[in-house]
């Protein structure tokens, strides 16, 4: 007896074979993972060669921190205009691309010897490179490939950075303390690179590209047609969501957020505590171990964002990394003591936990367009870690310590919990979703 085909049933799933058992989407978070694990490096070399330069070429930490700030600047501005190149020529093609541009920065470090080539290789090519590695590449993958457990998968994607920084830190402040910082900054060009064919074999953009419906939904989502003028897109994105009030609050948390983790912690935290007479090994250490508890705390967020409210665990992860700012002047010294692993543990748990609950509000208030929008919260979060990059630096020159920065940032986070509590809501619209 011949078999009816219901038309349907075959929109939604074109693909009649049998579903794996483990979705596709979770290969591609992975591969997305060790991606993102790769550019990591990277950011786990700033800190690390403010007091070799200024040994090395005399350059003030002010100039050194301004090569960091270019660089933090254009990771995020870089971010929104990523997220509209990958709709238009595709995931894999745009992260490529931008793993090669780290690799040849920051490789090319090796033979500069004025601080423009610092600004142009550092702050230039490394910053374009790793703001299309930014975590708008995170938001992609999790938007398209998932539907449901979207804020764990963007806990576990954002946890990937730290994981990075967990694996490069020990290993490259061995390489700066015992060889040079060269040895260091190669180190990274070829962890970028090696990175490469895993993206090109193995990343896929969209569910439809392998017959799947995303991870979570019970229909076939097909692939859209790539959208061309990204950059008007992006600006016209950009337009928009600066009329809202939501947008506005949510770049000024996010700008205090980088300002009080990348700008402030990555960058400063080494020489400050070297400043005390901690050698830098060991400091590079509890960066390292704010990197095992910042993937254990992003994870949990993402955990906890798909069941409570983002604004209020915002406004509590911002007033408790404030508080524990306020405390971190009495606790640097010569050695590691018992109240410094505790600040170094509990900043790690509150590192990058704010992203989970930030994509989530952005998620809510602008759909289809959140990935982008997303780009532009970041490139907040990024300028905030800029300035205070330099402006660090600058007091330190100026100040002969840290202090001034460490108040001033937990003052910031102060603010940032209240923002996050004045965020109005919007309803979210129910999906189906698959039992799992």
């Amino acid at each position: 007896m011949p078999q009816t085909t219901d038309p349907a049933a075959a929109l939604q799933h074109p693909n009649p074979a049998r579903a794996p058992r483990i979705h596709r989407a979770w290969f591609v978070a992975a591969v997305t993972f060790v991606t993102i694990i790769g550019a990591a490096a990277f950011r786990s070399l700033p800190g690390l060669l403010i007091d070799p330069l200024h040994a090395e070429f005399g350059w003030s930490r002010g100039t050194i921190g301004a090569a960091v700030s270019v660089n933090l600047a254009l990771y995020g501005l870089t971010a929104p205009f990523a997220a509209a190149l990958m709709d238009r020529f595709g995931i894999r093609r745009v992260v490529a691309v931008a793993l090669t541009v780290i690799a040849l920065g920051s490789g090319l470090t090796v033979w500069m010897t004025a601080a423009w080539q610092l600004l142009l290789c550092w702050g230039l090519l490394v910053g374009l490179g790793s703001g299309s590695m930014a975590l708008a590449f995170a938001a992609t993958v999790t938007n398209r490939w998932f539907t449901a457990r979207r804020g764990l998968v963007t806990g576990i994607l954002t946890a990937a950075s730290a994981s990075g920084q967990l694996i490069f830190l020990p290993l490259l402040s061995w390489m700066v303390e015992t060889y040079d910082w060269r040895p260091a900054a190669v180190t990274v060009a070829l962890a970028a690179l090696a990175v490469v064919p895993f993206v090109w074999l193995l990343l896929r953009d969209h569910p439809a590209d392998v017959g799947l419906e995303p991870y979570g939904a019970d229909v076939f989502v097909p692939k859209p047609p790539p959208v061309t003028g990204a950059a008007r897109r992006t600006i016209g994105v950009l337009r928009s969501a600066v009329r809202t009030g939501p947008f506005w609050l949510l770049a000024g948390t996010f700008a205090i957020c980088g300002a009080s983790t990348n700008g402030l912690i990555q960058t400063h935290f080494v020489p400050a505590a070297h400043d005390h007479g901690l050698p830098v090994t060991a400091a590079a250490s509890l960066l390292a171990v704010i990197g095992v508890f910042d993937v254990v705390g992003t994870i949990a967020s993402g955990w906890f964002t798909d069941r409570f409210e983002p604004r209020r665990l915002l406004a509590v992860y911002y007033a408790l990394r404030g508080l524990s700012l306020l405390f971190l002047p009495m606790l640097l010294g010569p050695a590691i003591h018992p109240p410094m692993i505790f600040f170094i543990v509990f900043y790690g748990l509150d590192w990058v936990a704010t992203v989970p609950p930030t994509l989530a509000l952005c998620r809510e208030q602008y759909g289809e367009d959140s990935a982008i929008v997303f780009g532009w919260v970041l490139a907040s979060h990024q300028v905030g870690a800029a300035l205070v990059a330099w402006l660090g630096g600058v007091a330190r020159d100026v100040f002969g310590t840290y202090d001034m920065v460490w108040y001033a940032s937990g003052a910031l986070c102060a603010a940032a919990a209240l923002m996050a509590l004045v965020i109005r809501r919007r309803p979210m619209p129910s999906v189906p979703a698959l039992a799992v």
